[in-house]
């Protein structure tokens, strides 16, 4: 299911933008910082702060996270079912794999949100499209970024 590539921008930018649904039926995006890939159906994060998602995702599993690279306008697009692991239960694997890139975080994750994938997709800025190049986009932006 995820590309090299894909794969890649998830590891280098672990900030995704989960989308679940409310009771209303309205879309609710939270940010979780904490991603990591379980292998390449399934992608997860540490529960720390999340009490609107894990209530909605109770309730309703369908989720989207988004994954953005701004520096070269770029993002993964994840669709998938998520369901929420207490930690000491269940899979040992998510929490060897979560203290790789956070240590530190472990003793205040509750447990972990796991995805499995049902789809994934690269998205690339029309500017590829115009002619832009990898190098162009990176220029560009750390243009903008030094003008602050």
């Amino acid at each position: 299911m995820l590309t090299r590539e894909m794969s890649d921008l998830i590891n280098h930018h672990t900030a995704g933008m989960v989308a679940s649904i409310n009771d209303d039926g309205t879309p609710s995006v939270s940010p979780k910082a904490t991603f990591f890939i379980v292998d390449e159906a399934t992608i997860a994060f540490a529960n720390i702060r999340s009490p609107g998602t894990l209530k909605n995702i109770r309730k309703r599993p369908a989720v989207e996270v988004s994954f953005l690279d701004v520096v070269y306008r770029k993002a993964v697009r994840v669709t998938g079912t998520a369901t929420f692991v207490r930690r000491g239960e269940g899979d040992p694997k998510l929490a060897d794999l979560f203290k790789v890139g956070w240590p530190d975080l472990v003793p205040v994750a509750s447990g972990f949100v796991k995805i499995n994938i049902s789809a994934a997709e690269m998205i690339y800025s029309p500017a590829y499209d115009l002619g832009a190049t990898k190098e162009d986009l990176r220029e560009i932006f750390l243009a903008k970024l030094n003008a602050l």
